[in-house]
């Protein structure tokens, strides 16, 4: 069959999905979208995978799509990270007959994306996104999907949509934040940039950004007109944000465990899920928060869910008539309810005017000081500085790394090829070269190999000189007794 296209697609593969939970990194993995299938999500998508280990690593593709079959996943959307056209379509063709389209991540705006050169920080390459989506509109039997980030400037961004859709993009979820705004500097998406791109293009679109709960959803698609909207913090919060409902946290607590014990999933993708449903809580219980950071099993997460739990019953049992939500929430703590991410100011009073007191740093300060931008340590680099006080963590000072011919990672400095161990290893092999610089001999052993062979057929024809001279003088020596 023909794969279907644009409208087409979304209404009949997507069946009309208005809500949609987005790719998560560590967050939106089987267990969680299958809670959140049953709370009203319409539509899922998988956390973000790395297209190039998924090509080359089989467990990362077992333990990230290829596990236990799961009917009741559907629709689902495969999202992968790349930034070179073979190497994501060959991902994709891997990925193709497990789920409904395919979607490239150009929106996550994130340090590791811009150390790996992926996500939001293609944006400005054009060429290379037409090359990327041509090729696999070609080659792929589902439909591509882009995720993007807006530019600044409305008309830019508009044309980037036209760009991706011109290529062969079906459909386009359009997070109305810059690549910039982030973290405390997060601000509010803007919707306008939303709407001007629906206007703009003929494929669907979806809207993602300020959605906390499904008033703001239903006011999302009055405003801009998208097909559908797209969750991410809302949906981590409050799963069942798309029901319209506010549950207590320790019921999806609960049930999101149940789901895990029968599709089992890494321990830190459980904890993580915890964090975020019992966010206003544990900042009651500091010493419960302490105990699920530490927890090793998921029986131990499950009695720390427990004990959290009656923690939040007896507070109900011993509430008075009238008593309001603290700390200016619009329910109590236990109730699942979105979490309004504190910008700079407010994390400025929150940890010190400094935004330093406690050694309390944010995220933001962390990425600056990779930039350079700051003279603040991590923790990590204090401890290194306590054991070496000599050492200098100034970014000018780093050594510049040569990049690899053939994949971008560091080379070898004594590399004959000019390239990183791995690509190294393939070429000396193929060429039976050698290359002393990453002590590969293929070209040494190959040689001692044939020295090794040559000198055993010369003991071989040795001995069986010897053997025949044996022979000849043992026939002589009876042929002699004999005539005696």
């Amino acid at each position: 069959m023909p794969k279907l296209r644009g409208e087409a697609f979304w209404r009949e593969t997507l069946r009309s999905a208005h809500y949609v939970v987005a790719p998560m990194v560590d967050q939106s993995e089987l267990a969680w979208r299958l809670l959140s299938r049953r709370h009203g999500a319409q539509l899922c998508y998988t956390p973000m995978l790395h297209a190039q280990v998924f090509l080359r690593d089989a467990n990362y593709r077992r333990e990230n799509l290829y596990g236990e079959a799961c009917p009741e996943d559907r629709p689902l959307i495969v999202q992968f990270c790349a930034n070179d056209p073979e190497v994501f379509v060959q991902a994709a063709l891997l990925a193709q007959d497990y789920c409904d389209a395919i979607d490239l991540n150009l929106g996550c705006p994130q340090m590791i994306a811009k150390r790996g050169h992926y996500g939001a920080f293609l944006q400005e390459e054009w060429d290379l996104l037409q090359r990327m989506i041509l090729l696999a509109n070609e080659k792929l039997s589902v439909p591509i999907t882009c995720k993007i980030r807006v530019f600044p400037e409305i008309d830019k961004t508009v044309k980037y949509a036209q760009m991706l859709e011109k290529a062969g993009c079906q459909l386009l979820t359009v997070h109305g934040r810059t690549k910039e705004q982030k973290g405390p500097l997060a601000g509010v998406a803007s919707w306008e940039h939303i709407q001007a791109v629906r206007k703009a293009v003929s494929i669907p679109v979806f809207a993602n950004g300020n959605i906390q709960c499904l008033s703001d959803v239903e006011e999302c698609i009055r405003k801009t007109g998208v097909h559908g909207v797209m969750s991410a913090e809302g949906n981590l919060h409050n799963p069942a944000l798309f029901e319209g409902r506010n549950p207590l946290v320790w019921e999806m607590a609960e049930e999101y465990l149940e789901i895990v014990q029968k599709y089992p999933c890494p321990l830190s993708y459980v904890r993580a899920h915890l964090f975020k449903l019992w966010h206003h809580t544990l900042q009651v219980y500091q010493q419960l928060r302490e105990e699920l950071a530490k927890v090793k099993t998921l029986e131990g997460i499950v009695d720390v869910n427990r004990e959290l739990k009656l923690r939040c019953q007896e507070e109900i049992a011993n509430q008075k008539e009238g008593e309001k939500p603290k700390e200016g929430l619009p329910f109590f703590h236990w109730i699942c309810q979105p979490y309004v991410r504190p910008g700079p100011k407010e994390r400025c009073k929150e940890n010190g005017a400094s935004g330093t007191e406690k050694g309390v740093r944010g995220k933001r300060a962390l990425e600056e000081e990779e930039d350079g931008n700051s003279e603040l340590l991590s923790k990590n680099k204090q401890k290194k500085k306590l054991r070496n006080p000599n050492k200098s963590f100034d970014p000018s000072l780093k050594p510049k790394y040569a990049k690899c011919d053939q994949c971008g990672n560091p080379k070898g400095n004594k590399c004959v090829f000019n390239m990183c161990r791995g690509c190294c290893k393939k070429r000396a092999f193929k060429e039976t070269a050698d290359c002393p610089g990453h002590g590969l001999l293929f070209k040494t052993k190959y040689e001692k190999s044939l020295s090794w062979q040559s000198s055993q057929t010369v003991i071989q024809k040795a001995e069986i000189s010897r053997r025949g001279a044996v022979a000849a003088g043992e026939a002589a020596a009876l042929k002699e007794a004999g005539d005696s």
